[in-house]
């Protein structure tokens, strides 16, 4: 299997990126598959989670690789994670359009993550158009979605490139961030776990990093 990089973009800030790039690295490490994550954004969350993380299970047993540093270094710091990973997942920054055309460029998959408001519709314009100037696929991901959202659905219809899976608004996803897991560790069979697991057997399929013989580790999980 080659390894693949994946960048969860977004120009709005605040559409769940950190979240979904947490969430999707354990969900595949748990999977067995050789995980890295690179924090690339300034506001670092993704960063301060991994501490967490560190400080709950010890240096070097997160599960992960974590790297943060400028947007400027990816492309070196991605090259140099290809030799021993499966599975690199980018962090991008809002607002920033250089250092998000860099992780773009560096990826060979791009998740945009968009809530259910006009405001994340029309921002997702800007990297859709990125996505496209350097010929990434891209999967749409709604996220924080309601239940029976009539809005979430209304959305749904003008977005190309829309994954199946869609992430709700449940609060697990940031409780468990807060405690430096994540929502299928802490829950396996809770709905926000079975969302993540769903948008990682999709993606993976999509990029033949998963199969249908492979289990997640839920009594591992539970126990931790």
């Amino acid at each position: 299997m080659a390894e693949k990089v994946i960048t969860i973009a977004q120009q709005k800030g605040g559409a769940g990126k950190t979240t979904l790039a947490i969430h999707l690295a354990i969900a595949w490490s748990q999977r067995g598959k050789r995980v890295a994550i690179v924090d690339i954004d300034p506001q670092g969350s993704l960063t301060q989670w991994h501490k967490i993380r560190e400080k709950r299970f010890g240096e070097g047993y997160t599960g992960v690789t974590f790297s943060a540093l400028s947007g400027w270094r990816v492309a070196t710091e991605v090259s140099r994670l290809r030799r021993n990973h499966d599975i690199i997942i980018i962090d991008s920054p809002p607002h920033t359009e250089t250092e998000a055309r860099t992780a773009i460029r560096s990826a060979d998959f791009l998740i945009v993550p968009v809530q259910p408001s006009p405001t994340d519709l029309w921002a997702t314009k800007a990297t859709l158009d990125l996505a496209k100037n350097e010929k990434v696929p891209v999967r749409i991901v709604l996220n924080r979605i309601a239940s029976n959202s009539k809005l979430g659905q209304t959305i749904a219809k003008d977005l190309p490139d829309l994954a199946q899976t869609t992430i709700g608004n449940r609060v697990l996803f940031a409780s468990s961030i807060m405690e430096g897991r994540s929502a299928t560790e802490v829950s396996p069979t809770s709905p926000a776990a079975l969302e993540i697991k769903a948008l990682a057997e999709e993606i993976g399929h999509i990029l033949k990093i998963t199969n249908d013989s492979e289990d997640y580790e839920e009594d591992k999980a539970e126990s931790a």
